[in-house]
């Protein structure tokens, strides 16, 4: 039986996951605090799962497992970190989703584009020959960019960082420090761009309104916003410091990097499973009956490998057609700041490598070190230049 556990702190990922492939696209295994699942690992599976109404996402639903209690987040601000997007079920879902795109768009993403690549060429500027690329760059990077793109006061962003960062502590004060922290300080922010509103997202979601005169409330705004700053930086630091690893480790042309973000989802993505789903009903899925009322994990980190979707599944191919990875999840809960990871990835990339061609690591693979927890994220990368533009 696989646990949830195991493939977060595998020091041998790839084994990890050629494990769970061998019990099947559908088998047993345990979460986080060791309370039984179901394991969907096959790709088509997972679509299914993804897109079937009767596997709800909807924490509020269940008492399988107290998630915030696994994750250790206290009970009072609990509800504003769990009560994401992606932990509804329509119509709720809808509601919020439709209410958060209204000023969450396309538009907005790309009006960002060149501020991305000037804060990029100013991180870049006056590095060490030497020198730990997550800390001076692909942490930077996106922290500087949702912060703006929110509407974050600069002086207050080593604070706030220091509050996400603590969520995904083993100590459990320091995941309490942060969840308080960033509740307490979210909800005062709001209530200045309330009192002074700017041209930046926060302040559009707060004055966003429907036609029937619907809006967020003020429990929503905390929930969704809290979920765009943690979200909007984290997985892209991951997803940019793991991309810079694979480039460094194998040789590509400058050209195919922006092609190949997509690859570096599918192949090592930040987002390794799934929002919990449970059974309302009985459902079938891969000849293997689920009852209702059970916990069901979707792992897109064994679904990106399915090798019935993809051809040679563990190789890194930047140029793989109709690369349909799951890693910003599928269906109605697709990632809503994917456009935004994808634009800071590309740019980042670019970037970097136009500046040093010829980047190198620093230490060898066995030197790096994974952070335990949610995703998958490099805890430093440190590398040299040869040279610069």
């Amino acid at each position: 039986m696989s646990d949830i556990a195991g493939l977060l702190t595998a020091p041998d990922r790839d084994a990890f996951l050629a494990g769970l492939a061998e019990d099947g696209p559908v088998s047993r295994g345990t979460y986080l605090d060791g309370t039984p699942v179901w394991l969907v690992t096959g790709h088509p599976e997972s679509v299914a799962v993804l897109t079937d109404p009767r596997f709800s996402s909807d924490l509020a639903r269940q008492s399988k497992i107290d998630v915030a209690a696994a994750a250790g987040l206290p009970a009072d601000v609990a509800p504003y970190l769990m009560r994401t997007l992606g932990a509804y079920d329509p119509p709720d879902h809808t509601r919020l989703r439709r209410l958060v795109s209204r000023e969450f768009t396309a538009r907005r993403v790309e009006r960002l584009r060149p501020r991305i690549q000037g804060i990029a060429e100013e991180l870049l500027a006056g590095l060490p020959e030497e020198f730990d690329l997550i800390e001076r760059y692909a942490y930077p990077l996106p922290i500087r960019v949702i912060g703006e793109l929110l509407g974050v006061p600069a002086a207050d962003r080593e604070t706030w960082r220091s509050w996400a960062a603590g969520l995904g502590d083993p100590d459990l004060d320091r995941v309490a420090e942060g969840a308080r922290g960033l509740v307490g300080y979210m909800a005062g922010l709001i209530a200045d761009k309330r009192a002074a509103p700017a041209d930046d997202l926060l302040s559009g979601l707060v004055r966003v309104l429907e036609e029937d005169g619907d809006r967020l409330s003020d429990e929503e705004l905390i929930s969704m916003s809290i979920s765009i700053l943690v979200a909007g930086h984290e997985t892209t630091v991951s997803l940019i410091s793991q991309s810079v690893w694979l480039l460094l480790t194998r040789s590509y042309e400058l050209g195919e990097i922006s092609d190949a973000v997509e690859e570096f989802v599918r192949y090592s993505g930040p987002a390794e499973i799934a929002v919990l789903r449970y059974t309302l009903e009985p459902v079938e899925i891969g000849g293997v009956t689920i009852p209702a009322g059970e916990a069901v994990q979707v792992v897109y980190a064994a679904a990106n490998r399915d090798p019935r979707r993809f051809d040679r599944p563990d190789v890194l191919d930047p140029r793989r057609p109709d690369n349909a990875h799951l890693g910003f999840g599928h269906g109605i809960h697709y990632c809503l700041g994917a456009a935004l990871a994808r634009a800071e990835t590309q740019i980042a990339l670019t970037t970097l490598f136009d500046r040093f061609p010829g980047l190198a690591p620093a230490v060898p693979a066995s030197d790096l070190g994974w952070q335990p927890g949610l995703r998958r994220a490099l805890t430093s990368l440190p590398v040299r230049t040869a040279g610069r533009r």
